[in-house]
């Protein structure tokens, strides 16, 4: 249960980043509101899996599959751009994720 619950806790934090951004920096009530919501059963997930698993390891995935995850959002959503060398450092942190993963 510790795994789900650490990837329910990266899908939370990539959602809170989505509607930090959907916010306008904070000044947008529904989005600011999802936001905490978000970044909050984020953080609950996360200490659920923190019960059974090591503090590194878990903080390690736990902000690869947020940062990975809300770099792709971005890309899927806000058009940023796609290039090169982003897919290859998105790619070098899902990497270190299944490797964290595999160690563990």
């Amino acid at each position: 249960m510790a795994w789900m619950f650490l990837v329910l806790a990266g899908m939370g934090e990539m959602l809170g980043m989505l509607f930090l951004k959907l916010s306008d920096g904070l000044s947008k009530l529904k989005p600011s509101i999802f936001a905490l919501l978000s970044g909050s059963l984020s953080f609950y997930f996360l200490s659920l899996s923190l019960k059974d698993l090591p503090v590194g390891t878990a903080y390690g995935i736990w902000t690869g599959i947020g940062s990975a995850g809300t770099v792709i959002l971005g890309i899927l959503f806000f058009k940023e751009k796609v290039n090169t060398k982003r897919i290859f450092f998105v790619s070098c942190i899902i990497a270190g994720v299944v490797g964290l993963k595999l160690v563990s």
